[in-house]
């Protein structure tokens, strides 16, 4: 039962931040959005050096056998997401200009994919934090994978919020965005329950695995999340909105681990 709430809590994280279109106009306002990408990127980077990178190398050993599988699996997340962004085509909030390959899919669908490659690494993350915890690694709790999967719920609820606006602003209605919001985070569970169906075949691999969803996650939060937040006016605030997200991620990954 808990693994299961484990999986789930990230979903209604995003559900519920995708509700916002209901009780919000119908584009967020520049300031907020930049607090929350500032927010949710500070998040993502607390838990993958807290809850991912840190216990990688805490199983890696001593010395040079330490830090090989966590710099390894790292370059291979980046080079993960960096491979999918390529062949994806997808469109960032707040963009005219889609990446990755030439598509006839429409600005929501791609808006959307954009989204879902966002999740995916989140997603692979919570999997792997429990699959490291049911195999009783020493450095890997239950309660530190709770830890993750309430830390990224936390960050998906303004996530929620920042991809359903824009969907409302695309012009498909209220309920409609706030449907398209939330399936953007089913990615996140059914990630989580691909990495622990293959459990049993990752448990020698795991310093490599935990780095990889951190490297993944990094990717996210470089490529996307700070140029979006940074770019402009009210670059201040994204910055608070980091600092406030590290810390409260931070705080909840040691007194929870």
């Amino acid at each position: 039962m808990t693994l299961l709430a484990g999986l789930l809590i990230p979903l209604l994280g995003t559900m519920l931040g995708s509700a916002f279109v209901f009780f919000m106009k119908d584009e967020m306002s520049e300031p907020l959005r930049k607090s929350l990408l500032g927010f949710a990127s500070g998040v993502m980077v607390a838990a993958s050096v807290w809850s991912l990178l840190i216990p990688a190398m805490e199983m890696g050993g001593d010395g040079i056998s330490a830090v090989v599988p966590a710099a390894v699996g790292f370059m291979l997340g980046m080079a993960f997401l960096l491979g999918i962004d390529e062949l994806t085509p997808h469109l960032h909030a707040g963009s005219d200009a889609p990446e990755g390959p030439r598509s006839r899919l429409s600005r929501t669908a791609m808006l959307a994919l954009a989204v879902t490659i966002h999740n995916l690494p989140e997603g692979m993350a919570v999997g792997i934090v429990f699959a490291g915890a049911e195999s009783g690694a020493s450095t890997l709790s239950l309660a530190s994978a709770i830890a993750v999967s309430l830390g990224i719920a936390i960050q998906n609820i303004p996530e929620g919020a920042i991809i359903s606006m824009p969907m409302r602003a695309e012009g498909n209605s209220r309920r409609r965005a706030f449907l398209l919001g939330s399936l953007s985070g089913v990615v996140e569970p059914l990630g989580a329950l691909a990495v622990l169906l293959l459990a049993s075949w990752l448990t020698p691999f795991l310093p490599y695995m935990l780095a990889f969803a951190a490297g993944a996650m990094f990717y996210v939060v470089i490529e996307e999340l700070i140029p979006e937040a940074s770019s402009g006016r009210h670059s201040n605030l994204s910055t608070v909105g980091f600092a406030i997200g590290f810390v409260l991620m931070m705080v909840l990954d040691v007194v929870m681990g």
